[in-house]
């Protein structure tokens, strides 16, 4: 049966940012603002801040999935027939970029339970600021998927725009990028990184102010790795 896909519809209270070339929703939500702001808070301790994003990030993907595609199927109910949709195939694929995505993963399984999850290895060097890929696991062919990218902070946007390209390389045509935060600067490398109409969606609880001169989101919430696992 034919799929079926679905736009962020224009009147969604969040915010399609008018940024030039690439689809861009800063989900606006006061279940969104309130949990983001704990995770900001210095004093929010580990167990509490692995919670409240696991939290936001089902809040998150439920914008992120607006477009996810559906094929119609007809199911019986105790009195009658009935029509509705359930998800097509192929699955989507998740995609965690380690180790801080990992605390995004549970959240959007949740709410795609039969989505598959594929994992990227990814490290920012702090000199360079580039990102080095130490570990793939994700299907050869990702011809006809969806994929949902997730990584906690936007920042420079080198980490984001090597994980796209490796799914471009590999046959994805349909990129969506869930983060808790974003950058300007982060932004603005990934929409310069791809040709114009490249399929790609970024779904973020907010855009805050810059980088500061080390690469960090300002004023951001410090880095969520760390924040999610500890420091090692």
């Amino acid at each position: 049966m034919p799929s079926m896909g679905f736009s962020f519809p224009k009147e969604n209270p969040s915010s399609l940012l008018a940024w030039p070339l690439m689809e861009i929703l800063a989900v606006h939500h006061p279940l969104v603002a309130h949990k983001l702001t704990a995770l900001r808070d210095v004093n929010t301790d580990s167990p509490t801040f692995r919670r409240l994003a696991d939290e936001l990030v089902t809040l998150l993907a439920y914008e992120a999935t607006r477009d996810v595609r559906v094929s119609p199927v007809t199911v019986d109910t105790p009195l009658q027939p009935a029509q509705g949709v359930r998800l097509s195939r192929p699955a989507p694929l998740v995609v965690p970029i380690l180790r801080a995505g990992l605390g995004m993963l549970d959240g959007m399984t949740r709410l795609i339970p039969t989505a598959e999850v594929g994992f990227l290895g990814m490290v920012r060097d702090e000199d360079s600021l580039k990102a080095q890929t130490y570990a793939t696991r994700l299907p050869d062919d990702l011809a006809g998927r969806q994929c949902y990218v997730l990584d906690p902070m936007l920042a420079t946007g080198g980490t984001l725009v090597a994980a796209i390209q490796l799914l471009f390389d590999r046959g994805a045509r349909d990129v969506t990028a869930i983060t808790l935060l974003a950058a300007p600067e982060g932004l603005a490398t990934v929409e310069s990184a791809f040709p114009a109409e490249t399929p790609i969606r970024i779904v973020t609880a907010a855009v805050d102010e810059r980088l500061n001169e080390n690469g960090y989101i300002i004023p951001g919430l410090g880095d969520a790795g760390d924040r999610l696992y500890g420091v090692v």
